[in-house]
């Protein structure tokens, strides 16, 4: 009687062939780019937002801040305090306009490097591209 694992050794032991192609990008689609760019900005917001959370919670634990406090209490006479201009809220709030701002820009950037790039094939005839197969 035959088990799974005779017929998995059978058919490991037999040499495959591996064909080779070699393949041609003339064209990335511009819909598909854009979206594609939207989800690398996304993943790269949420990491500009966990890193302005880090950075100011590891300054608030070192005590970072309320030096910055003395040093420019000390220009000011104690005027300003930055502590109350450094506050959690203000910290994610500029966070979330710099991964906006990201956002935007980097799914911008997207588009117009696939355009280009569709341009550009136009001079150029493409990127040569192989594949093998297993």
């Amino acid at each position: 009687m035959s088990t799974v694992a005779d017929k998995l050794a059978k058919k490991s032991s037999r040499k495959t062939s591996s064909k080779q192609v070699r393949l041609r990008l003339v064209y990335i689609d511009f819909w598909s780019a854009v979206k594609l760019s939207f989800l690398g900005a996304i993943a790269i917001a949420i990491v500009t937002l966990v890193s302005f959370l880090l950075i100011y919670l590891v300054m608030a634990a070192t005590g970072l801040i309320a030096k910055g406090d003395e040093f420019v209490g000390g220009f000011t006479d104690g005027a300003v305090k930055l502590s109350s201009i450094v506050g959690l809220p203000q910290v994610l709030a500029f966070g979330s306009v710099v991964a906006i701002l990201n956002l935007i820009v980097f799914t911008v950037l997207g588009a117009i490097i696939a355009g280009i790039y569709n341009v550009a094939v136009k001079v150029t005839g493409g990127l040569l591209v192989g594949f093998t197969s297993n």
